[in-house]
């Protein structure tokens, strides 16, 4: 049973009960596509929502007589804007035709790779070499087993402005260090060191959720999932419409890089309200915008 089918309201499933689900999907999908995988073959997915923007996805190919025969499947989120506009690369994971997703976000300062999504137009552009450029920005939503609401800090309006300011400051200097400027990269260096003294002495004294506002790191071993903390600027309550079940969709903003987040009300501990923060660990999903 995959691990976050839980997120998407199928808490407490049985294999048989799967196998019903996965019928009921091919009777009814909500979207069928194809295209030519890696190997030459028909690559086939048939996704069926089972409420507002989550639900369920079979991949795999047909065989005689029309006859589908699921490869595997996995639980997702279609998340709402566009959340970068990073060219991002595809990866074909080795064990199966599924791929990730990777581009160098400044934002976050960790390279993001998520779980893609829209496996069928990644293959219908891929054998155009600029496929990357191609692409109006990628859409991330994000399925959590564990997440908890915590309280905002409490900031003035204008400090507020200023860390703004100085954010966008910094990812001008990381970009042009990136594209080997020595100086941004001294500057860098020295900020880091200052900003290390300044939380070594704060932490003496305050609690550590109140100095760090906003996280995105690596979290486990799985590439695509990360341990966030970041703030609420909307959600809802939704249900899944077979089982009856609740889960949340939250949206985040999370180190400016803003996306979604569905979670099971049973696994949110605290009651979420726009401008508190969620923490929690989630897997990252993504479907890359190409130009029609």
């Amino acid at each position: 049973m995959h691990k976050f089918l839980r997120a998407i309201g199928f808490s407490d499933l049985k294999k048989d009960e799967l196998e019903n689900i996965f019928q009921k999907i091919l009777e009814n999908p909500t979207t069928r596509r194809a295209a030519t995988d890696s190997e030459g073959n028909e690559f086939v997915e048939i996704t069926k929502e089972f409420g507002d923007f989550f639900g369920i996805s079979l991949r795999g190919v047909y065989r005689n007589e029309n006859v589908f025969e699921v490869e595997y499947y996995y639980p997702f989120l279609c998340g709402k804007t566009i959340s970068t506009t990073e060219a991002a690369e595809v990866e074909k994971h080795a064990e199966k035709e599924s791929y990730a997703g990777i581009c160098d976000e400044i934002r976050i300062g960790v390279t993001l790779i998520f779980y893609l999504q829209n496996v069928t137009d990644y293959l219908a552009v891929r054998k155009n070499k600029g496929y990357k450029h191609l692409a109006d920005g990628v859409v991330l939503g994000a399925l959590s087993t564990e997440g908890k609401v915590l309280l905002p800090v409490n900031k003035a309006e204008n400090k507020v402005r200023s860390q703004k300011e100085k954010r966008s400051e910094r990812n001008e200097m990381i970009a042009a260090a990136r594209d080997g400027d020595e100086d941004a990269l001294e500057n860098l260096t020295l900020e880091d060191i200052d900003m290390y003294s300044l939380l070594s002495r704060r932490i003496s004294h305050e609690d550590i959720l109140s100095i760090v506002d906003s996280y995105f790191m690596p979290h486990g071993i799985e590439s695509d999932q990360y341990a966030i903390l970041g703030e609420i600027t909307d959600f809802s309550l939704l249900q899944n419409c077979l089982t009856g079940e609740n889960v949340y969709c939250l949206e985040i903003t999370c180190n400016d890089l803003p996306f979604s987040v569905c979670i099971h009300e049973k696994d949110l501990l605290g009651e979420p309200e726009i401008g508190r923060r969620f923490k929690g660990n989630i897997w990252l999903q993504g479907s890359i915008r190409y130009e029609s």
